[in-house]
């Protein structure tokens, strides 16, 4: 069963699922109330606002997912004895001061700045989620998630990867926040499910950073971009947001020798699946 209270999401992303058999769909929001009849053998906590855009529109239901979804969900997971999977954030460690970021790495988050929202919903989150391991025995994995990209992404929904294909597909100025120096490693998203299954699947409670090591700077994607789409757009750059991290760069030693798992798709094939996608999406 899938529940999605909609706020950032769409129906029809699910609607190739609407007719397979175990399959069904729940308009519910996770912070008021979580309850799935019948015998449930995983909870999987995917429930948050993601990209800036989304959350900043919406602090206080970040929060409150972060928190009262959590507790909701790990209540249905601890009542039906189900296995209990958080999706977790790279954005636990903030404005990074180590790189590459590895699990034990505490992080440096501003939680009073608007970014803040985000990024202590997710790691209270992980605090209950380890709170419901050690004094219930709740069976749980966390998964760090690092930027991921693909099929299904809204065009304009503030993240740079969607965000930059969408401007240089419609011929318009690609926007870079600040000079394009910060750093990000982007994974594309069927490599992202493999790795959350593989722990799911595993008996590694975590937190295990499931992400791609390559990195580059957003300017260096703005130029492979360009050159995947085919797009004359030109560079323009505006003020860099509060808070914005400037590195971002898993170290995900722990996955590949716990979980045997490492990204396969390469940053130009996954950006070319997208764009078209997004084409279609735009309809050009």
């Amino acid at each position: 069963m899938c529940l999605d209270n909609l706020a950032t999401g769409e129906v029809r992303n699910v609607e190739h699922l609407l007719g397979r058999r175990g399959f069904t769909f729940a308009q519910q929001n996770v912070s008021d109330y979580a309850w799935v009849p019948g015998e449930v053998h995983a909870v999987l906590h995917f429930a948050s606002p993601a990209s800036p855009k989304d959350y900043l529109d919406l602090p206080i239901q970040t929060l409150k997912v972060g928190s009262l979804g959590t507790h909701n969900t790990l209540g249905l997971a601890k009542s039906k004895g189900a296995r209990y999977l958080l999706a977790s954030t790279s954005e636990v460690y903030g404005d990074p001061r180590e790189h590459p970021q590895h699990e034990g790495y505490w992080g440096h988050v501003n939680p009073v700045g608007p970014r803040g929202v985000y990024d202590e919903a997710k790691r209270f989150a992980e605090a209950m989620v380890m709170a419901y391991h050690r004094a219930h025995g709740l069976d749980v994995r966390i998964v760090r998630i690092f930027n991921t990209y693909g099929p299904r992404m809204r065009p304009h929904d503030g993240r740079v990867v969607s965000t930059f294909l969408a401007q240089a597909l419609e011929g318009k100025p690609i926007t870079i926040h600040g000079d394009g120096s910060q750093s990000r490693s982007f994974c594309y998203v069927d490599d992202e499910v493999r790795g959350i299954l593989a722990l799911l699947d595993s008996e590694l409670v975590g937190p295990v950073n499931i992400g791609n090591p390559e990195e580059l700077t957003v300017a260096e994607l703005a130029d492979v971009v360009r050159d995947v789409t085919g797009s004359t757009s030109e560079v323009i750059h505006e003020p860099l947001p509060v808070d914005d991290p400037a590195q971002r760069r898993p170290d995900i030693t722990l996955a590949r020798e716990q979980l045997a798992w490492e990204p396969l798709v390469d940053l130009r094939t996954g950006l070319s699946w997208t764009a078209g996608w997004l084409r279609v999406e735009l309809g050009l």
